[in-house]
């Protein structure tokens, strides 16, 4: 197992009383991305991990609780991600910690993040009844009943894909299949993926066997998807491509990792059924 910096994973933490920012524990980016020779030049994508946390509670200026869903979005060319149980127990912190408004939790919680990071973080907190908080969906075709037989599981090989140049394609593709187990820990991560991309048609059933070749796979959210975009974009040279990860939550948090090779599109933030 890599050696990752002192974490709070697979350890007893005790939640702290008020907000702790010192708890926050970042990694590098430059140790995740190095297995996929990204340590110099440009990086070939662009994009930003999108977390949700749905139980955010801290108490109003008279004592009231006061609760909301924060989203928070990382650049994808921050200098380190964060780790997700820091960010469990830093947000725990806020549980009775009085603030004068909403806003000023917002800015607050937005300076914390971004300085453990290296990058400024957006945030957004929605209100628990928003009308749109309903479940949403992927775009793209699904792949996962494909008529294949599937028996690799712990080696996603880039060798495993291939595409068809004589047959151009501008398709979305989803997987609801994928699972890959923590770096630290090796607990599951399960989750859901969308690839949209421009160029030689992929095979369908190459995919499906690549993606599920990363079920004993130990890697973050953010370095799955990351590994995904390279090994499509270097095997399959697709003009254009985007992926978007949407995993499913653990402590009340999900993320959900976008990366992509275009300018000037986000990812929406559709919660799905299983999140």
């Amino acid at each position: 197992m890599r050696d990752w910096p002192e974490t709070p994973l697979g350890r007893p933490a005790a939640p702290p009383e008020q907000p702790a920012p010192e708890l926050l524990v970042a990694i590098p980016r430059a140790r995740v991305r190095a297995d996929l020779g990204l340590e110099q030049g440009p990086l070939p994508f662009r994009g930003e991990d999108l977390w949700n946390a749905y139980e955010l509670g801290w108490l109003d200026a008279r004592g009231r609780p006061r609760v909301a869903i924060a989203e928070w979005r990382v650049p994808a060319e921050s200098p380190s991600l964060l780790e997700s149980k820091s960010v469990k127990l830093y947000l725990q912190g806020y549980a009775m910690s009085r603030h004068e408004s909403a806003d000023a939790l917002r800015e607050r919680i937005a300076a914390d993040l971004g300085r453990a990071c290296g990058a400024p973080v957006a945030v957004a907190l929605v209100s628990p009844d928003a009308p749109e908080l309903g479940f949403g969906s992927l775009g793209g075709e699904v792949i996962d009943e494909l008529p294949v037989a599937l028996d690799r599981y712990e080696d996603p090989d880039p060798g495993l894909l291939a595409a068809d140049p004589e047959h151009p394609a501008a398709e979305t593709l989803v997987c609801h299949l994928f699972r890959a187990l923590c770096p630290v820990t090796g607990q599951p991560d399960h989750g859901s993926i969308q690839i949209r991309y421009r160029g030689p048609r992929l095979e369908r059933a190459a995919l499906l066997r690549y993606l599920v070749a990363y079920r004993r796979h130990r890697a973050f959210h953010e370095a799955c998807v990351e590994r995904i975009f390279i090994d499509l974009w270097r095997r399959c040279e697709p003009r254009e491509l985007t992926v978007y990860g949407r995993f499913c939550r653990r402590g009340g948090i999900d993320i959900n990792p976008f990366r992509t090779s275009l300018r000037g599109i986000e990812p929406g933030n559709p919660r799905l059924p299983r999140q």
